[in-house]
């Protein structure tokens, strides 16, 4: 028997970003947070939480990382800390589902640092664009088994491309939160999902 589920639009979904001092998450700090809610299926601008975090002494940001992101030592100095920083992104998350796009980073990130902070992680439903793409490209194989075998772009920027949607500047982490957003709503309706557990 399928798990009870609510309808899709009745779930606030808080689509998450975030910026880091590299890849490596046994290591590399985040240092810059966006989030944006969606609430009846409506993206809501005006509830945006965005902020630079300071990274705690001693915590690298490597080069390559600075180059994507462009957030320089002295721009984080003046940040509020990471424990001031994750009670703000807890209180929206228990509000519903949290919304990101390749789950492997932003979540990894996020639940170490709940973690190193004592702050027990809230269980969201994770909803990863990443994952609804190739949900979406598995969906048109089957409806048309002469299209293309291939993975879908599966880059942010490159996803929206290929959906229709327009470009925005990439790793400022409200605007990539923003573009994660507006993306879920074109693939929740390619996909046809009725139903929380369609999206998760």
């Amino acid at each position: 028997m399928l798990f009870s589920s609510p309808p899709w639009d009745e779930v606030v979904y808080w689509a998450l970003d975030l910026e880091t001092g590299g890849l490596d998450a046994r290591k590399d700090p985040i240092i810059a947070v966006g989030m944006v809610p969606l609430r009846a299926g409506v993206i809501r601008l005006g509830e945006a939480y965005r902020t630079l975090v300071r990274p705690a002494s001693g915590a690298r940001v490597a080069p390559d990382s600075v180059r994507a992101h462009q957030l320089v030592g002295g721009e984080l100095r003046e940040a509020p800390p990471l424990n001031v920083v994750l009670p703000e992104i807890d209180r929206r998350i228990r509000e519903g589902a949290l919304l990101v796009h390749q789950r492997s980073i932003d979540v990894t990130f996020l639940r170490r640092d709940f973690e190193r902070y004592r702050i027990g992680w809230p269980k969201p439903p994770v909803v990863d664009t990443v994952d609804l793409l190739v949900k979406a490209a598995e969906k048109a194989r089957f409806l048309r088994p002469d299209a293309s075998a291939e993975l879908p772009a599966l880059n942010l920027s490159a996803a929206r491309r290929a959906n229709g949607l327009p470009a925005y500047p990439a790793h400022d982490p409200l605007m990539d939160a923003i573009a994660t957003a507006e993306l879920f709503l074109v693939l929740r309706r390619r996909l046809g999902a009725k139903k929380l557990r369609d999206l998760c």
